[in-house]
Formats: C-alpha cells, structure tokens, sequence
C-alpha cells in the first residue's frame, strides 16, 4: 500500500495535453523537472504538479528540433509574457510548426501544421 501511496504522490511520469507520456526526473534538492516540446502544452493553462498539488513540475521547453527555449515553473506567467518574444524568433525559424497567439487554449499537438491539416 506504501508503495502505491508513493506512486500516487511521485509518479514516474506526466500525460502532456499532446497525449504523450513524459518522465518526471527526480533530484534531490531540486524540483521534478519534465523536458517536453513547447507545441505538446498547448492547451495547458498552469504548470502540472505533484505531491497531492503541492510541489510544481519545472517545465523544460524545448524546440521543435528538441533545444531548451526556456525553463518555468510557472506555465500561465510564461503563456503570459516571454512566450510572445518566443513565438517572434521561433515563428521564422520553424514556420512549419504552429505559434499561435493564446497557447493556453489551443490543440496542443507534437505535429507540423502540414500533419494537422490532412
């Protein structure tokens, strides 16, 4: 029961609003951090948690071609503000993958726009 109790508490993983399954990497004396595209949170209004609500997940957010562009644990502050100068830079530079103007209510998806038209 202890064992399932933890699991409850400390999963092992994260369903991203894309429908991915990420890992939550554990380290002592830092928060659980999860690395995910940007494109597959969409949708996510505020950061995911753990432990019951209590502890935020660092979001690491990578671009489509899986580099950092930032790293937040307050998702509905980074939608907010530095997501815009994000879109400005990333909109030239991976035209193919979509950048809307409210991420915090649009599909989140792991696609290209070409994939999400068919």
């Amino acid at each position: 029961p202890l064992n399932q109790e933890i699991d409850t508490w400390l999963p092992k993983t994260y369903k991203v609003p894309s429908g991915s399954n990420k890992s939550i990497q554990y380290t002592y004396g830092s928060p659980p951090k999860i690395s995910v595209k940007l494109q597959e949170m969409f949708g996510e209004p505020s950061s995911p948690m753990v432990a019951d609500g209590r502890i935020n997940i660092t979001l690491e957010l990578l671009s489509p071609a899986q580099r950092p562009l930032q790293i937040t644990q307050d998702l509905a502050g980074f939608w907010q503000g530095a997501y815009k100068e994000v879109q400005k830079e990333m909109k030239g530079r991976y035209s193919k993958h979509p950048w809307p103007d409210d991420p915090a209510t649009h599909q989140a998806t792991s696609k290209t726009k070409h994939q999400l038209n068919r």
